[in-house]
């Protein structure tokens, strides 16, 4: 028999909150790495990155987002909404402190399916003149 078929809602909230990792178990390594830092632990400490290390990982990181963008143009307008329900819900929520780098990712989203709705528009534009 199948079983009783969760509320969508809840169903998404819940995939949300998997695909984030928005449980504890990432403030206790946190809690952890921080702990024996101060004890003196042992425990391997990453050493910072060099200047060579960070150049490449801008690189990588601006590559990722042009791929995000031209995936984004791509997408049916529902799977949209759906990530500009997930800066939504990085946002801070009343009564809990504002983080500006939180602040900063919801908006860079947002940025994100602004610049691919903008190659959306170039490339109807382009289909339509192509018809004529």
């Amino acid at each position: 028999m199948p079983d009783k078929m969760p509320n969508s809602e809840d169903h998404r909230s819940y995939q949300r909150q998997a695909a984030l990792g928005t449980g504890g178990s990432v403030k206790a390594t946190v809690s952890t790495v921080q702990a024996d830092a101060v004890l003196g632990s042992e425990s391997e400490v990453t050493p910072p990155l060099s200047d060579a290390e960070l150049v490449q990982l801008r690189v990588r990181v601006i590559a990722l987002e042009n791929i995000v963008i031209a995936l984004l143009a791509q997408v049916p307008e529902p799977q949209l909404a759906l990530v500009r329900e997930m800066a939504t819900h990085i946002s801070p929520r009343q009564g809990f402190t504002p983080h500006p780098v939180t602040i900063h990712a919801a908006a860079e989203i947002d940025s994100l399916v602004r610049r691919a709705h903008a190659f959306r528009l170039d490339e109807r534009a382009q289909e339509t003149q192509a018809m004529k």
